[in-house]
C-alpha cells in the first residue's frame, strides 16, 4: 500500500491518498479544496481507481473539495453521523469562515461508528470515534501497517482546537488518551495539518495531553 501526503486548500490541510496497485484500489482520506487534480495524477501513476473518500470530520477545510472528487471519480463517502449537519449542510459554518470560501454539500453513503472494522486496500481498518475537536471526528487505523489517520484530534506537539461549536477540551483529552494513546507506541500518526508523528512521541512529549 502506498501513502501519498497531499497538502491543499486555503490553510494547507492534509489529505492522504492510499493506493494499492496490486488490486487497483484507492482511498482518499479528507478532501481539501482543489485536491482533485493531484489525486487524479497519482491515481493514474499508480494504476488505481478511487473507490471511497473517508472524512475524518466535517470541518470545511477537510470537506471543501469532496463534492468535486466524488463527481470526478464516483467514489463513495464514509463519515460519522455526528457530523452529518456539517457535511451535508455546510452553510452552517459560514459564520466561522473567511469571506469568499466556497462550500458545497456532500452526500455521505456510509456512516461509520466506534469500533467498526472493515476491509479496504486488502487490509483491515478499525474506526475509532475521537470527539472533542469536532463531534463526529473519527480516526482510521490500519493495524497491519501500524498507521492511523486522525484528522485534527492530535498533531505533532499539539492538539486540535476546541473553541468551535461542539468542541470540548475534556472530551478531546479523553479521546486522545483512550483512543490514540492506547494504540501501539510505534503507530505513525498522520494528522490533518503538519508532519507525521508517533503515538509514543506524543505520549511522552505532547505538552497538552500526556499519556
Amino acid at each position: 500500500m502506498n501513502l501519498h501526503v497531499l497538502s491543499a486548500g486555503p490553510i494547507q490541510t492534509n489529505a492522504y491518498l492510499l493506493t494499492e496497485p496490486a488490486t487497483g484500489e484507492a482511498v482518499l482520506v479528507d478532501a481539501p479544496d482543489a485536491v482533485w487534480p493531484e489525486v487524479a495524477e497519482l491515481l493514474s501513476a499508480d494504476g488505481c481507481r478511487l473507490r471511497e473518500v473517508w472524512l475524518t470530520h466535517g470541518h470545511w477545510d477537510h470537506t471543501q473539495g469532496a463534492a468535486e472528487v466524488v463527481r470526478q471519480s464516483g467514489a463513495k463517502v464514509r463519515a460519522h453521523r455526528d457530523d452529518r449537519v456539517l457535511i451535508e449542510t455546510p452553510e452552517v459554518m459560514r459564520d466561522f469562515l473567511v469571506r469568499g470560501i466556497r462550500l458545497e454539500p456532500v452526500k455521505v453513503d456510509i456512516w461509520v461508528d466506534q469500533g467498526e472494522r472493515f476491509t479496504a486496500l486488502g487490509a483491515e481498518v478499525e474506526v475509532r470515534h475521537v470527539p472533542g475537536h469536532c463531534p463526529g471526528n473519527v480516526l482510521f487505523y490500519f493495524p497491519s501497517a501500524r498507521l492511523a489517520l486522525v484528522g485534527d484530534v492530535l498533531f505533532a506537539g499539539s492538539v486540535g482546537r476546541t473553541d468551535l461549536p461542539g468542541g470540548s477540551m475534556e472530551k478531546l483529552a479523553d479521546s486522545i488518551r483512550g483512543q490514540i494513546y492506547s494504540l501501539p507506541d510505534e503507530t505513525v500518526i498522520y494528522p490533518g495539518h503538519g508532519p507525521a508523528t508517533t503515538v509514543g512521541d506524543e505520549k511522552r512529549h505532547n505538552p497538552h495531553v500526556r499519556g
